[in-house]
């Protein structure tokens, strides 16, 4: 038992020494040998007038607050009260939102009418099976199949426009399809002033089942022609 106690007595001795080295600034090598860790302190907001250095959040936690924080992108948004009013008005139903997109160069080029609307890129089909086989049956460009649906626009006024699917093959030999409204869309576009990068949403309906779409500019206050609809979307 004596020995136990003498052992103990000369390792704190020398745990004593070596601590006296690091103080007096001594063998530097020892030093970057034995590291010591110090966590600090973990500190309250009302601990700031101490001079109490408080954590920093981790990078991952400030980004998952930040997530709670945004909406989501895909989260449905809002049908203008008054083109639900309207839709309703005609006896249409089954109202679901397609897409929001930003209007691309080819989508307000004349030479193009058409607006396109990528499969990729859509909230949910609008299309029975039925509607979707025939569509399918047709060809590509002018030769393809379509559909003559209403469309009422951000004006209100309506229009009856052409719907096809378009299947393209790319470079790289995969292929790309989308819908497009055609025939009548210059019309569209120059009534409701649609502008290249102006974000719009395509909402579906039916009516006496249908189909139908009505075409949202989500900055209405931007569009002088549209005065009766704003304050009914957020900016």
């Amino acid at each position: 038992m004596d020995s136990v106690v003498e052992d103990e007595k000369k390792h704190n001795q020398r745990l004593e020494e070596t601590m006296k080295i690091f103080e007096d600034g001594g063998d530097q090598c020892l030093q970057k040998t034995i590291k010591i860790k110090k966590r600090p302190p973990r500190c309250h907001d009302d601990d700031d007038e101490w001079g109490c250095v408080q954590e920093k959040k981790k990078p991952r936690m400030k980004k998952m607050m930040d997530k709670a924080r945004c909406p989501s992108p895909h989260a449905t948004p809002e049908l203008p009260v008054i083109l639900r009013n309207r839709i309703k008005a005609l006896g249409g139903s089954d109202v679901a939102f397609v897409i929001q997109k930003p209007l691309f160069k080819t989508d307000v080029s004349p030479g193009h009418n058409r607006l396109s609307i990528p499969l990729n890129q859509m909230q949910q089909s609008f299309l029975t099976p039925e509607e979707s086989e025939r569509l399918n049956s047709g060809g590509n460009g002018k030769k393809c199949a379509d559909m003559e649906v209403m469309l009422i626009e951000p004006s209100l006024h309506r229009e009856t426009i052409s719907l096809r699917k378009w299947n393209m093959k790319k470079a790289s030999g995969n292929s790309t399809s989308m819908y497009v409204l055609v025939t009548k869309w210059n019309s569209v576009r120059r009534r409701n002033s649609m502008k290249e990068d102006e974000t719009v949403q395509l909402w579906s309906f039916r009516i006496k089942s249908k189909l139908g779409f009505a075409l949202v500019k989500r900055r209405l206050q931007d569009d002088p022609r549209n005065r009766s609809l704003r304050g009914i979307l957020d900016s």
